[in-house]
């Protein structure tokens, strides 16, 4: 967990009250949240070093001790980062400070400095704890790793300088020693047979340019003379913290060239033949390794195809294999030879370039783009058109993480593709930052509306088209910020899950709907709101609890409620959106599903939910001028019905859409042709 969404511990040297408070409030308002203690004694001092803390902001000098004495005190026992708030940060302050095991010195009145040295004095903190942790669990590792080895079938052996200097039982076994010290003073030259000693020599030497990891195949030779083939593997490792190289051996059997088939079956995706995902990491571990010990760096490419989903529904999971194929192909033809091609997922390959920047790939790119546009892909009789989005990211000595570069990359073409796709974007940290910096804003405001009531409801009409006399309308919640600005809705979503502070929002926007609609009702209207909850409140046990109470002190029957969980969610916290929905039903609120439509099997998942109501994917009415896409519609809203679900289409946004979606058994429908959401449940349904 990143250290901005959990509550930081912070430590204030300082007479002044209020100078403590300020400081928080502008940790506070940076997106941290802060429990803070300010140090009234050096007995205070003591006793609160006996807890754990993160931070400890303090100025020169108090009634009872210098910020240096304080610091010596804390540093001699503690990992708690120390920043000194003095009025002047001149260079001989900033010398002392240092020198006494300060980490850093900030003016008192630059709060937006202090927020950065915070910021990155907690991530230092946060590795150096992290540090320390693995340090402990790779001592245990070593280990376990020791007996792994000790007692395992495979002959292993470490070698320095062509002399072993550790061998498991099974390698000494396999040359026929009884004790494992007997082969310390034998060089592994004198292993192999003599017709094949020139053979392994030149291997021995070539082996290095190969990679990190080379294979052999040779004749060896037991203590009692007996030749027999064998394979050996040959990989860099450290061994009592000496580099050196493992060995492992195999004795080759007839069934050698099958593993060998086998091996590479595992290695390579079935459909496309490129290789496939778990292969595919293994190589960005060891092109990691390359760019931390030769700055060499790489450029990992994730190429994403635009609305994949809408496509598979199109022409069938057989027909998306044949593209998928045909795509694997023009990547083939496209990239050099040494590069490594996988398909990562069921929509999106990846590249790796190694040795060059994503600025040198990515005037090439366009070429690639163009190509996989202009194709005829040929799937099930039919002609198919598709495009891509990419995303680029390094793996350098300053960014070796490959799970981070895959992240960014996957995250980059994502939002291609939902800008309407068919281009690429390279990271840029300097974005990264910004955004990063956005988000704590955001995070900050969200805490700011909490805490005020801030937010905004609007109401979108749901009509519906089979003489539902009752009125629905939509909840949608908006945040401003301080321009009076709209934060879009993506944004204010992610940084409230990350933030922890989801399942906040979602219970102010349930109470806040409930009060409106209690009013709303009290006028003699029949009207239910529809209320979309977050991943959070699908994990919260005590929702469904606090919901029942809600509507009992509001005088509000259950049914006036819709909650709606979207279907991502709902498929990826399923036991928990299970128990959620029952519980719901238990006391009479109706369920709703959004964004149906987009998995692989999208009805597997209503055997498990109890819905009312289905919201489908706008994809599946985005174009209703082709037949064919009116028949998928037609075939979807059958097939929930026979099920008993009510059908929603939203996003209409025009009049012609009306008679077609009427005509494919549709229940309900909304969008900006009927109403725009408001701020008032003003709609005539009555006109309808």
């Amino acid at each position: 967990m990143a250290i901005e969404t959990q509550a930081i511990r912070v430590l204030i040297l300082d007479d002044s009250q209020n100078n403590a408070e300020r400081l928080v409030s502008v940790l506070r308002n940076a997106g941290h949240a802060t429990r803070a203690h300010r140090i009234s004694s050096v007995e205070d001092l003591h006793e609160s070093l006996q807890q754990s803390w993160d931070l400890c902001l303090a100025c020169p000098e108090t009634s009872f001790m210098s910020a240096q004495d304080a610091c010596l005190l804390i540093s001699q026992s503690y990992d708690v980062p120390f920043i000194l708030l003095s009025d002047q940060d001149d260079s001989e302050t900033r010398t002392n400070a240092l020198r006494a095991g300060m980490q850093d010195v900030v003016l008192a009145s630059n709060d937006a400095l202090l927020v950065l040295v915070v910021k990155r004095e907690l991530a230092n903190l946060s590795a150096r704890r992290q540090r320390r942790i693995v340090e402990r669990s790779l001592k245990e590792t070593e280990k376990r790793c020791q007996l792994l080895l000790d007692s395992s079938v495979d002959a292993i052996a470490y070698v320095l300088d062509g002399m072993h200097i550790y061998a498991n039982r099974s390698y000494t076994q396999m040359f026929g020693y009884d004790d494992p010290d007997d082969l310390a003073a034998e060089p592994m030259l004198e292993l192999i047979a003599s017709k094949d000693q020139e053979h392994f020599r030149e291997f021995l030497r070539s082996y290095p340019a190969q990679g990190d990891v080379g294979e052999t195949r040779c004749t060896a030779v037991n203590s009692s003379g007996t030749e027999f083939p064998v394979m050996l593997s040959f990989s860099p490792a450290h061994y009592d913290g000496e580099p050196c190289t493992q060995v492992v051996i195999r004795a080759e059997t007839a069934s050698a060239e099958f593993e060998e088939k086998l091996r590479a079956m595992a290695s390579h995706d079935l459909v496309t033949g490129l290789f496939n995902r778990s292969w595919f990491q293994e190589q960005l571990d060891r092109i990691s390794q390359q760019a931390v010990t030769s700055s060499q760096p790489s450029t990992l490419i994730y190429i994403n195809i635009d609305n994949f989903g809408a496509l598979q529904a199109d022409i069938g999971i057989g027909g998306s294999d044949l593209v998928l194929a045909d795509l694997a192909q023009i990547l083939r033809r496209f990239f050099p030879e040494d590069a490594l091609l996988a398909r990562f997922s069921d929509d999106a390959c990846t590249a790796l370039i190694e040795g060059k920047e994503p600025e040198v790939v990515a005037a090439q790119l366009p070429a690639l783009l163009k190509q996989i546009e202009g194709n005829l892909f040929e799937a099930n009789s039919r002609t198919v058109q598709i495009t891509a989005s990419i995303g680029m990211a390094s793996i350098s000595e300053t960014n070796p993480d490959p799970t981070q570069a895959i992240e960014r990359a996957h995250r980059l073409a994502e939002q291609v593709s939902q800008a309407g796709g068919n281009a690429l974007k390279i990271f840029n940290p300097l974005e990264e930052l910004e955004q990063l910096a956005n988000r704590g804003n955001i995070i900050a405001q969200i805490r700011h509306a909490l805490e005020t009531n801030a937010f905004r409801l609007e109401f979108q009409p749901v009509i519906s088209l089979r003489g539902d006399p009752a009125e629905h309308y939509e909840v949608f919640l908006r945040l401003l910020n301080s321009q009076g600005e709209e934060i879009p809705l993506a944004e204010f979503h992610s940084a409230a899950l990350e933030s922890g502070l989801a399942m906040d929002v979602d219970r102010w926007m349930i109470g806040r709907s409930v009060a409106m609609l209690a009013r709303h009702r009290a006028k003699g209207a029949d009207t239910r709101l529809i209320i979309t909850l977050s991943s959070a409140s699908l994990q919260d046990p005590e929702i469904v609890r606090w919901i029942s109470v809600l509507l009992k002190e509001s005088r509000l029957p259950a049914d006036a409620l819709v909650f709606q969980f979207n279907d991502a969610d709902a498929n990826n916290y399923l036991k928990h959106a299970k128990v959620l929905a029952e519980s719901l039903h238990s006391i009479h609120s109706r369920i709703s599903l959004s964004h149906f439509g987009g998995a692989l099997n999208p009805y597997a998942v209503l055997k498990h939910l109890p819905v009312d109501y289905v919201k489908i994917d706008e994809s599946f009415s985005d174009n209703l001028s082709e037949p064919a896409n009116v028949e998928q519609l037609k075939e979807m809203v059958a097939t929930l019905h026979n099920q008993g679900k009510l059908a929603i289409v939203s996003n209409v946004d025009s009049a012609i859409m009306m008679p077609t979606l009427w005509q494919a058994g549709v229940n309900y429908i909304q969008g900006n042709y009927l109403q725009a959401p408001s701020t008032t449940m003003d709609f005539n349904f009555s006109s309808e």
